[in-house]
């Protein structure tokens, strides 16, 4: 019985891919302070601010222990601030401020970067084929769209997706 080589599956691939992704994004990210699950709420605040830290606990998929500690970190560096909620007064509602919106951009700039070198061996139409094809099996797969490295734990979470808004 012969055996196909671990780079003819594409679990395999993938799985490499990942790992490579998140420690070269966690790397790109650390000289700005914060990791990739930092940018991952950053980027849904910039999108949707307002949203409470329950209504960012699922697109992030973290528990909402772990969304409390997240939140005393950006909000003790001033990138964001909890508000109460104008119709629930049980709830804060996150803003993120001007020095938040200034980190997020920086940090998109040099994620923009790092996919351009990463998608660097294709041309632009392959380039956009492989990402519409991720999204496929990612969709097939009934992962979520937002969900971003790191984001479960303290440290980067295998076989999660990168958050962009």
């Amino acid at each position: 019985m012969k055996t196909q080589p671990l780079i003819g599956h594409p679990a395999c691939l993938l799985t490499q891919l990942d790992v490579h992704v998140q420690q070269q994004v966690t790397a790109l990210l650390a000289p700005l302070g914060i990791h990739p699950r930092h940018f991952g709420m950053l980027s849904l605040l910039s999108g949707q601010d307002g949203l409470t830290q329950h209504q960012l606990c699922g697109p992030l998929n973290i528990h909402r222990n772990v969304m409390v500690d997240l939140v005393d970190e950006l909000e003790e560096r001033g990138l964001v601030e909890r508000r109460r909620h104008p119709t629930d007064r049980r709830a804060h509602a996150l803003h993120l401020l001007p020095a938040g919106r200034q980190l997020h951009a920086e940090a998109d700039v040099l994620l923009d970067r790092f996919e351009a070198r990463l998608l660097g061996g294709l041309d632009v139409d392959e380039a956009a084929a492989f990402v519409s094809l991720l999204q496929r099996v990612c969709a097939d797969a009934g992962l979520s769209d937002t969900v971003h490295p790191g984001v479960t734990g303290t440290g980067v979470a295998p076989g999660a997706g990168l958050a962009r808004a």
